[in-house]
C-alpha cells in the first residue's frame, strides 16, 4: 500500500503555502519518502506472528498438564495413616487367633472287624476304664481259640520232648557205666596175670593180652563219657528249639488274648463322650473310629499362622493368651510341620489353667519370638511387611516415595534397617492404590 507522508504538499515553483512570517521553521520534507511493503516480509509477519500464538498455546496445555496431574495424586490428609520412625525396646512377636480344645481327646478304633454295640451315648459322663462298647468279632475269637489249639499242643511237645531227653539221657548213663565196670573188671584181670607173670604161672602173651583188654577197656568208657555229654548238648539244642517255638506260640496267643479283652471298648480318661462314630449294631471294619472321649480337666489352645513364622516359633516359648477380656500365661507345646493353604497349626497350654473353660471357646495368642533393647521402629500396618522395599516419606504437604531395608516385623511395629532415621514421618496406610506413585501431594 501507499505510504503517504504528513508533510505540506508543496507548490510547483519549490515554495511552501504557509505564510512568509513562518520561512525561517525548516521542515522534515527531505526526510520523508514513500515505501512500498513487498510479499515476502507479510508472509514474514504472519509466520512469526503464528509461532508466538503456538507457543501460548503449548504452554497454556502443558500448565494445564501439571494442574491435572497434581490434582490427580492429591489425598487427603484425613485419609492417610502417618508413624513417626521412633527408636526404643522392640518385641518381635506373632498373633493368632486360637480355639480351645481339649488336650486329651482319644479317638478309640476297632480292634478286628465285627458287629459294635454301644453301652454309652454321646455328652455322657464316664470314668478311666469304664466299658464303652462291645464288639462282637467271631473271626477275632475264632483265631484266638485256635491259637490257644496250637500252644497247648506246643506244651505236649515240649513236655514230650523233655521225656526223651531224660530218657537219651538215662542210655548214655548205662552205657557209661557199663564201660566204667568193663575197665575196672579188665584192671583187675590185669592185676591177676600181672602177679602170675611175676610168679612165672603164665607166659608174657597172657600178660599182653590183660593190657591190651584193660586199655581196651578204658578207651570205650572214654568213648562212652564223649557220646553222653554230646548227646546232652544235642539234646538241650533240641529242647530249646521246642521252647521257642511254644514262646512264640503264646506271645501269639497272649495277643490274641489282649485283641480279644479289647473288644469290651473301655474309657482311657475320665471325661465325656464326644461322639459315636458308628451306629449302633452296625458292621464295623478293623482300624474304623468308634467314638471319641475328651478329658475336660486339661485344656490347651489350638491356634495356626502364616507358614512364614513357623521356622521360628519353638516349643517352650512364652505366650500370652487372651481370653474373654483376660489374658492368661502359656507356653508353645507345639507346632506342626506340616503347611495346609499357608497356614501352620499349633497349641500352647495354660501356665494356671482358668476355671470355666468351654470346648471350641474363641480365644487370641501372641508369641513373643524376640526382644531387643534398641532399636529403629515405626508403627506397621497390613501394607508394609519386611518385603517392602519402598515407603512414602512426608514432606511438607507432599508425600514423597523412598527406598527403604525394613526388617524383623511384629504384631504392631516393624524394624527399620536402612533408609529412614528417627523422627521421620511414613505413611503407612491410605494409599495402597498409589504405592508406586514417586510423589503424591497431600490436601489439607
Amino acid at each position: 500500500m501507499k505510504i503517504t507522508s504528513l508533510r505540506p504538499l508543496m507548490s510547483s515553483g519549490g515554495r511552501s503555502d504557509a505564510p512568509a512570517g513562518d520561512a525561517s521553521i525548516r521542515g522534515t520534507e527531505a526526510q520523508d519518502m514513500a515505501v512500498e511493503a513487498t510479499p515476502d516480509r507479510r508472509a514474514q509477519l504472519i509466520r512469526y506472528g503464528a509461532i508466538a500464538g503456538g507457543a501460548l498455546v503449548v504452554l497454556a496445555f502443558v500448565m494445564l498438564i501439571r494442574a491435572w496431574s497434581a490434582s490427580e495424586y492429591t489425598v487427603s490428609r484425613e485419609r492417610l495413616r502417618i508413624a513417626t520412625v521412633t527408636e526404643g525396646p522392640f518385641v518381635r512377636d506373632v498373633s493368632a487367633q486360637g480355639t480351645v480344645v481339649a488336650a486329651v481327646s482319644p479317638t478309640l478304633f476297632a480292634v478286628a472287624p465285627g458287629n459294635i454295640s454301644y453301652l454309652v451315648r454321646a455328652g455322657d459322663a464316664v470314668e478311666a476304664g469304664q466299658p464303652l462298647a462291645m464288639l462282637v468279632s467271631p473271626a477275632l475269637e475264632n483265631e484266638y481259640q485256635r491259637e490257644r489249639a496250637t500252644l497247648e499242643s506246643l506244651d505236649t511237645a515240649l513236655a514230650r520232648q523233655r521225656i526223651e531227653i531224660r530218657r537219651q539221657q538215662l542210655r548214655s548213663q548205662e552205657e557209661m557205666d557199663l564201660a566204667d565196670v568193663q575197665i575196672r573188671a579188665a584192671e583187675r584181670e590185669l592185676q591177676r596175670a600181672q602177679s602170675a607173670w611175676d610168679k612165672g604161672a603164665i607166659p608174657e602173651r597172657d600178660l599182653r593180652r590183660a593190657q591190651d583188654e584193660r586199655e581196651s577197656a578204658r578207651l570205650a568208657y572214654e568213648h562212652a563219657r564223649e557220646t553222653a555229654g554230646l548227646e546232652r548238648e544235642s539234646l538241650d539244642l533240641d529242647l530249646r528249639t521246642r521252647r521257642l517255638e511254644r514262646d512264640r506260640q503264646a506271645l501269639t496267643v497272649a495277643n490274641l488274648r489282649r485283641r480279644v479283652d479289647e473288644l469290651t471298648v473301655r474309657a482311657p480318661v475320665g471325661g465325656i463322650v464326644a461322639n459315636l462314630a458308628a451306629a449302633e449294631r452296625a458292621n464295623v471294619a478293623e482300624n474304623a473310629p468308634l467314638l471319641t472321649v475328651v478329658d475336660l480337666s486339661a485344656f490347651e489352645v489350638e491356634f495356626q499362622v502364616a507358614d512364614v513364622y513357623a521356622r521360628d516359633i519353638k516349643p517352650g516359648m512364652e505366650a500370652q493368651i487372651s481370653l474373654d477380656g483376660s489374658e492368661h500365661a502359656g507356653i508353645v507345646t507345639a507346632i506342626s510341620p506340616e503347611v495346609r493353604s499357608g497356614q501352620v497349626t499349633g497349641r500352647v497350654k495354660f501356665q494356671a489353667q482358668p476355671a470355666g473353660l468351654r470346648q471350641s471357646q474363641r480365644s487370641s495368642v501372641r508369641i513373643v519370638i524376640e526382644q531387643r533393647a534398641m532399636a529403629r521402629k515405626f508403627e506397621r500396618s497390613s501394607d508394609i511387611t519386611s518385603a517392602t522395599r519402598a515407603v512414602h516419606v512426608v514432606d511438607g504437604d507432599r508425600a514423597v516415595l523412598r527406598p527403604v531395608t525394613l526388617g524383623a516385623a511384629s504384631v504392631g511395629e516393624i524394624e527399620v534397617i536402612d533408609g529412614l532415621k528417627p523422627g521421620d514421618q511414613v505413611v503407612v496406610s491410605g494409599i495402597s492404590d498409589l504405592r508406586d506413585v514417586p510423589e503424591i501431594m497431600i490436601g489439607g
